[in-house]
């Protein structure tokens, strides 16, 4: 079966309409008979199910590997001239922050050249569906997931490794638990999921620019490249509403498209000194 595949993906690389294939598998499927069979069909990405490093989380997660065979596959992948890519859980069952900060790190040594990352959800007719109806396992609340989310993506780019995916892909199935359909129970989902761990990001960078100084803010001026801008202002205007209500601050926005993306210029354009002096100006004429 596996063949067939290969061979039919094959086709569309010698007709020059595809330049590669990237596969996703477990741990525990790769060795060398069928890494040669992979790069045979021209195969370039290979991602790894990893999960966790916990052999115990695993274990409890009915995963059916232990990391070791993480650390042989990644090893055996990047032998043999593969790019290796990871995927990485947080939330399962009975793992903590701890355990999925402690994933990253190893994780990174074994040097993906990218990782994506899932919150778990609760989907319906599973046994985590069974465990979380009967108290057995709490899923994550989004803040939480987004928190953990935000730590482990900085971990990951610091070592230049990039994050392609942050949440799981929206579909008619895979949406909000409140929407007719959906096979989502329970679970830190959503719709843009990326984005909100991406904006909490963008608030961070500015917060830390702002107690930098040993003056009261009142209007931060930041730059951005224009991709990123839906970003910095965060959903429904999270940020700006945030910066607002929590340190009095407002937040203005301009585009650069010198700026690289998730770069940024931040600077402070107005302190409450110079905004008390305005207000006398203006009182005074």
């Amino acid at each position: 079966m596996q063949e067939e595949l290969l061979q039919l993906a094959y086709e569309y690389i010698k007709q020059g309409k595809v330049e590669s294939i990237r596969i996703s598998t477990r741990p525990d499927c790769i060795n060398k008979e069928i890494l040669k069979r992979l790069k045979k069909y021209k195969v370039k990405t290979i991602e790894l199910g990893v999960q966790s490093a916990n052999d115990y989380i695993l274990k409890r997660s009915n995963r059916g590997h232990t990391f070791q065979d993480v650390i042989k596959a990644s090893k055996l992948i990047r032998w043999n001239g593969f790019k290796l890519g990871h995927q990485m859980m947080v939330g399962l069952p009975e793992s903590t922050r701890i355990d999925e900060i402690n994933t990253a790190k190893a994780l990174i040594k074994l040097k993906p050249k990218m990782v994506r990352i899932y919150p778990v959800l609760v989907v319906k007719n599973t046994k985590l569906e069974k465990e979380f109806k009967e108290g057995i396992y709490d899923p994550l609340p989004l803040a939480q997931a987004v928190e953990t989310c935000k730590q482990l993506i900085r971990m990951f780019t610091s070592k230049n490794i990039d994050v392609i995916r942050v949440g799981l892909q929206t579909t008619n199935k895979i949406t909000s638990p409140d929407l007719k359909g959906s096979e989502v129970v329970a679970g830190p989902y959503h719709p843009a999921f990326r984005q909100l761990v991406e904006s909490a990001m963008w608030y961070d960078a500015i917060v830390e620019k702002i107690k930098k100084l040993n003056v009261k803010v009142k209007e931060v001026e930041v730059t951005v490249n224009p991709i990123d801008i839906n970003s910095v202002i965060g959903h429904k205007k999270e940020n700006i509403i945030k910066l607002k209500d929590t340190y009095d601050v407002d937040l203005i926005l301009k585009q650069d498209e010198n700026i690289k993306q998730g770069k940024s210029k931040i600077e402070i354009t107005k302190t409450y000194n110079d905004f008390l002096e305005e207000n006398n100006k203006i009182k005074q004429k």
